[in-house]
């Protein structure tokens, strides 16, 4: 199916603003000295009291082992985590934060999700749920589109 001008042009705009975004992530990275993947992971840590294991990251990020090893393994250097085996799965490592960690990802997670929360806050809740409600449609169409491209 072809897609008309206006499409296009939404098509545009839509991903304009989402590599916006992305860049707001990567300057909150790079000012704590971050990659923003390292920073999605710190993420992710953090609200995952419990651990979780490196395949949950990278099935959460969309990237793969390697770079989350390569991630992980810089954070276990520098004492912010521990890994351990997965009792049920020993190939798999859980990961959590170590005192020292929490201290550290305490110090950056807390303030960028507060202000990710008052920005999106500042929609009102209908807006918000109409945002999530649609981009989850978005994301669904879109793994189906490209699911048809892997096919051929």
């Amino acid at each position: 199916m072809a897609v008309d001008k206006a499409i296009n042009e939404l098509v545009n705009a839509y991903c304009r603003l989402r590599d916006r975004q992305y860049a707001v992530y990567h300057k909150c990275a790079k000012l704590h000295g971050l990659t923003t993947n390292e920073l999605f992971v710190l993420d992710i840590l953090w609200f995952s009291p419990e651990g979780c294991t490196q395949k949950e990251i990278c099935e959460r990020l969309s990237v793969n082992k390697q770079t989350i090893a390569a991630i992980t393994g810089r954070f276990l250097k520098k004492g912010h985590i521990v890994s351990e085996e997965v009792a049920e799965d020993r190939r798999n490592k859980r990961i959590r934060f170590t005192e020292a960690g929490k201290a550290y990802a305490g110090a950056i997670i807390p303030p960028a999700a507060e202000a990710e929360n008052l920005a999106m806050a500042e929609l009102g809740l209908d807006k918000l749920t109409e945002l999530v409600r649609l981009t989850a449609r978005l994301t669904e169409n879109m793994e189906e589109q490209f699911s048809s491209i892997e096919d051929h």
